[in-house]
């Protein structure tokens, strides 16, 4: 059996992606291959604030990141949700939580007890039943230390600068020996035979070469793309927004713990709090707005005063084929694009890291499966989290208005049409090839958005009626004592960073 080459791997691109992978790879590979990343500063990245899911602790641990040290250099804060305001239609919201909703007994799903206490008139709101939705209304949070037996802890996330994060993974990565190179690249080199990039070819008459490529060059992907010709495939049949305007503004009012999504017209707006300023973006479709209208919409929905000019960006929603091809991988903007609604951006960086790291020999010549089954679980992971996009927008009752009426009415997936029907029928959901989002997720979002089970499961009928009122009552009060126990959001910052958080009353 011949030795394996040794890993010689480029990184074309830096930002969140391609310091992130970075990072990544030296922690895991960095005695075991060089790595070295080419960026430009000439090229700017897209770089505003962003939320995260919790899959982001995996992150920060693998990497051996301190929180506290990571909350004080990103202006992170706590993040337990995203509440959608008129998504279904004006005047109504609900949270999308992280974590448990309610506590099933026995082998009966909790959302089979509630549609039975529902139809008895004996439930709440959905929401009453998540202690992270009972936190985030109250603005309060705190990370447990499981001692409470009563619930489990509260499930967090993050609200982060992105452009801060990218500068202390750059950190990272270059201490554990990556090297930089400052450079605009020209043309890409590729093997005769094997078709295989060899090299990254730089302004100044210099080169990159390499065995293992990563693309992280953002929408143009100069690698995957335009050197592979890795065709894209186009989603916008299903999600039509195809841009974006990003402002921040001033801090106002209380530190959310939560991300706000706030439908509009012809799309949405998103608000990231921050502990120095809050991260706004509208995403819009086009061809029911005009980029002035929804430059007024961003304006005049701000909660502070705007830091800079909206400036906007302009999407296509999709993804590469074949975001493994050769011997080049694609991360992030290089390997497609699904608006922020749920904060999937970076967790899909770092799945697609963790799957090559999981997926990766040191005999590239000889790893086609390898190659084909990162392809296929990666097309599974981006189709799952497309047809949750997608529910948000197909499940609404905003009557009357173009671009909503044209969302209601589109074909969908049908992945998207089979859960729909599932729990149209009985309320269950059924997570199918290790898929992102969980059924808490799906519940929520499918009966914020008004889709309505015509039934329950049998299981639930076990559960004495007299009882079943009490049980929920008490898992409510529940959720209500342990919400009302947090200090507040910024208060608990405060404390954890032993520093004063700037806060509005």
């Amino acid at each position: 059996m011949p030795n394996p080459v040794p890993l010689e791997i480029v990184i074309a691109g830096g930002g969140t992606a391609g310091w992130m992978a970075a990072a990544t790879l030296a922690r895991f590979l960095g005695n075991t291959a060089s790595i070295t990343l080419v960026e430009s500063d000439a090229i700017g990245t897209i770089g505003v604030g962003e939320a995260t899911i919790p899959q982001i602790h995996n992150l920060l641990i693998g990497l051996g990141i301190d929180q506290t040290d990571f909350l004080r250099r990103t202006n992170a804060s706590f993040k337990l949700g995203i509440e959608f305001v008129d998504w279904r239609r004006p005047g109504e919201s609900y949270i999308h939580s992280f974590g448990q909703v309610g506590r099933g007994v026995g082998l009966i799903p909790f959302r089979q007890l509630w549609l039975r206490g529902r139809a008895l008139g004996v439930a709440g709101d959905y929401g009453d039943y998540s202690a992270n939705v009972a936190a985030a209304r109250l603005g309060r949070f705190a990370i447990g230390d499981g001692s409470d037996g009563t619930l489990p802890d509260l499930a967090y996330a993050y609200h982060l600068d992105a452009t801060l994060f990218a500068q202390m993974l750059r950190e990272y990565a270059e201490e554990r020996g990556v090297r930089r190179i400052e450079g605009m690249i020209e043309s890409v080199a590729r093997d005769g035979a094997s078709g295989d990039i060899r090299a990254l070819h730089l302004d100044g008459d210099r080169s990159a070469p390499g065995t293992l490529f990563i693309d992280c060059t953002g929408f143009r992907s100069l690698l995957l793309g335009a050197a592979l010709d890795v065709p894209f495939e186009d989603w916008s049949q299903w999600l039509s927004c195809d841009t974006a305007l990003a402002v921040p503004c001033e801090s106002a009012g209380p530190l959310r713990p939560y991300t706000q999504s706030i439908a509009h017209s012809a799309g949405w707006q998103w608000r990231i709090p921050l502990q120095h300023r809050t991260g706004n973006g509208h995403v819009f479709c086009s061809h029911f707005t005009t980029i002035d209208q929804a430059r007024a919409t961003l304006l005049g929905n701000l909660e502070g005063k705007p830091l800079a000019d909206p400036r906007p960006i302009r999407f296509t929603t999709g993804r590469r084929k074949s975001p493994w091809a050769h011997n080049c991988v694609a991360l992030g903007l290089a390997a497609g694009f699904m608006e922020p609604l749920e904060s999937t951006s970076i967790h899909l960086v770092q799945s697609g890291i963790g799957r090559l790291l999981n997926l990766l020999s040191g005999n590239l010549a000889d790893i086609a499966a390898s190659r084909a089954a990162f392809n296929r679980l990666s097309e599974i992971e981006w189709q799952r989290v497309r047809d949750f996009l997608v529910l948000h927008y197909a499940a609404n009752d905003r009557v009357g208005e173009p671009f909503w009426d044209h969302c209601r009415t589109m074909a969908l997936p049908a992945t998207l049409q089979e859960k729909l029907a599932i729990f149209g029928e009985t309320g269950a959901f059924m997570r199918e090839e290790d898929e992102l989002f969980l059924d808490d997720s799906w519940g929520q979002v499918m009966l914020g958005q008004g889709v309505e089970p015509r039934g329950w499961s049998p299981l639930a009928d076990n559960v004495d009626a007299r009882e079943l009122g009490p049980y929920l009552d008490t898992l409510r009060k529940a959720c209500a004592l342990k919400a009302g126990a947090l200090p507040p959001h910024h208060a608990f910052i405060a404390a954890m960073m032993g520093e004063q958080v700037r806060q509005s009353a």
